[in-house]
C-alpha cells in the first residue's frame, strides 16, 4: 500500500471508500485522452471520455462523474464554457472540475475560476502532479459528501421531529379541551346570585383553575387556584387539584366533611388550605407550588368566609360601584410544612359582587412597562360597572388584550365572578 497525501492507494489503486471514483476526461486530442485515461485506469478509477464539451455534458447527464478533467481549448465549446454550463445545470452531487491548459496567466486563471473551475493543471500533464490534484479533490469531495449526508440526517431528524411535534400539538389541543371542560362556559344561576367564569390559558394548557361546588341548597364553595409555571406539568397538577375539589360528598372533595349529625358541611377555608398544603408536600415530589383563594358563600345571608394562600386579594365591588381589595395574602401551598392561614369574613348587599382571580390578571403588562396591579383592575371594574355576568368578564378580557396590543398573554388568565341579586 502506498500513501499519496490524504489519498490511500492499495497496490497503486484507489481505495473504495474514496469520494473520487468516476472521472471524465474531455479533450479533442485522442492521444491526450488516451494518455490521461491510461493513468486513471491504472490507479483504479472508472473512466469516461469525450471529445467535445457538448458530448461531455450528455455523458454527465446520463452517467454522472465525481471529477472532470477538461482541456481549455476545444472546438465548439471551450473548457470554461463547458464548466459554466455544467455548473448551471447543477445536480445532486458536486462535480470537481479541473482545467487542463497551456495558459497560466493570472487573468486566465481568474477567468476559469469565475466559470466554476476548482483547479488547474498546466500541460503537458505530469502524472505525479495529476495524482496530487486528485488527492486534493478527493479530500474536498469527501468533506462535501460528508456534509451532504449530515444534511440528509438533519432533514430526516427534522421530519421525524415535525411528526412528533404535530402529534404532541394534537394531544395538547385535546388536553386544552379537557381542561376547558373543567370550567363552566356559561353563567350559573344560583339562589340569590349568578356565577360567571373567566379561563384563558396563555398556551395550549395552563396552570390556572376556577370552580365551585355545592355545600347546601343555599351554600357553595368557590375557589381560584394557580399552579406555578406553565405547560403540561402545571396542567397535570391542576387536574389533580381539580379532582380534590370536585364533587358534592366528602369522599370526593377534600373541602367537605360530615357533621356529628351526618350532614355535609364545608371545612373552614383556612383548614382546607392547611390540609392541601400538607397533602401536597407529602404526596407530590415536584418543584412546583400553587396559590389558592377559597371561600364558603352563604347565598341567602350574603356572607363569605375566605382564606388566601399566596393568591391575589379578592375584589369586592359594591352596588354603588366602589371597589375594595380585602385580604391577608398568606403563603403559597407546597412550600413550607405547617404553614398557617387566616380567615376573613365578608358581607355583601344586593347588587354587590365578588371576584376571585389569578395573578395573570393584575400582572398583565401595561404599555409603560409596568403591570395592571389592583388599581388598574379597579379602574376596569368601575368603568364596566354597568355590565353583568359574562359580559363583564368579556370586557375585562378585551381591556387586558388592548394593553398588550392583541399579543398573547404572558400568563394564564382566570377568574370567578359572583354577583348577588
Amino acid at each position: 500500500m502506498t500513501v499519496q497525501g490524504d489519498l490511500i492507494f492499495k497496490h497503486g489503486r484507489i481505495a473504495p471508500e474514496d469520494a473520487v471514483q468516476r472521472v471524465l476526461v474531455v479533450d479533442d486530442s485522442a492521444s491526450q485522452r488516451k494518455l490521461l485515461c491510461s493513468y486513471l485506469r491504472r490507479w483504479g478509477f472508472q473512466v469516461g471520455e469525450a471529445a467535445t464539451g457538448q458530448a461531455a455534458l450528455d455523458l454527465c447527464a446520463a452517467e454522472g462523474f465525481d471529477l472532470v478533467l477538461s482541456d481549455w481549448t476545444m472546438p465548439g465549446m471551450t473548457g470554461p464554457e463547458f464548466c459554466a454550463e455544467l455548473r448551471r445545470r447543477g445536480g445532486e452531487r458536486y462535480v470537481y472540475f479541473v482545467l487542463l491548459t497551456l495558459k497560466a496567466s493570472k487573468d486566465d486563471i481568474a477567468q476559469g475560476l469565475e466559470g466554476g473551475a476548482d483547479d488547474f493543471i498546466v500541460k503537458p500533464v505530469n502524472p505525479h502532479e495529476l495524482r496530487a490534484r486528485i488527492t486534493a479533490a478527493n479530500r474536498i469531495l469527501g468533506v462535501e459528501r460528508e456534509l451532504i449526508e449530515k444534511n440528509r440526517l438533519v432533514t430526516r431528524t427534522l421530519t421525524r421531529l415535525r411528526g412528533v411535534y404535530e402529534g404532541l400539538n394534537r394531544d395538547l389541543i385535546e388536553a386544552r379541551k379537557l381542561q376547558n371542560s373543567l370550567v363552566p362556559t356559561n353563567s350559573v344561576s344560583l339562589p340569590g346570585g349568578t356565577l360567571s367564569f373567566l379561563f384563558q390559558p396563555s398556551g395550549h394548557v395552563g396552570g390556572d383553575l376556577v370552580g365551585y361546588f355545592p355545600v347546601a341548597p343555599d351554600r357553595i364553595g368557590l375557589y381560584s387556584l394557580d399552579v406555578s409555571g406553565h405547560g403540561v406539568a402545571s396542567a397535570l397538577i391542576t387536574a389533580r387539584l381539580a379532582a380534590r375539589l370536585s364533587g358534592a360528598t366528602p369522599d370526593r372533595n377534600d373541602a367537605l366533611c360530615r357533621t356529628a349529625s351526618g350532614a355535609i358541611a364545608m371545612l373552614q377555608p383556612e383548614e382546607i388550605c392547611a390540609k392541601l398544603n400538607s397533602d401536597f408536600l407529602r404526596e407530590v415530589e415536584t418543584e412546583h407550588y400553587f396559590t389558592l383563594a377559597i371561600a364558603e358563600i352563604d347565598l341567602t345571608a350574603r356572607r363569605a368566609w375566605l382564606a388566601q394562600a399566596g393568591h391575589p386579594n379578592p375584589l369586592v365591588q359594591r352596588a354603588a360601584g366602589g371597589v375594595e381589595f380585602p385580604g391577608t395574602g398568606g403563603l403559597p401551598l407546597g412550600l413550607i410544612e405547617g404553614a398557617e392561614f387566616e380567615r376573613i369574613e365578608l358581607e355583601f348587599e344586593p347588587g354587590d359582587r365578588l371576584f376571585l382571580y389569578s395573578d395573570g390578571v393584575t400582572e398583565c403588562p401595561t404599555p409603560d412597562g409596568g403591570m395592571l396591579d389592583e388599581d388598574g383592575l379597579a379602574d376596569i371594574f368601575v368603568r364596566n360597572a354597568g355590565l353583568r355576568g359574562q359580559q363583564a368578564l368579556n370586557a375585562l378580557s378585551w381591556d387586558l388584550s388592548a394593553l398588550i396590543d392583541g399579543q398573547d398573554f404572558p400568563d394564564d388568565l382566570s377568574g370567578a365572578l359572583l354577583e348577588f341579586r
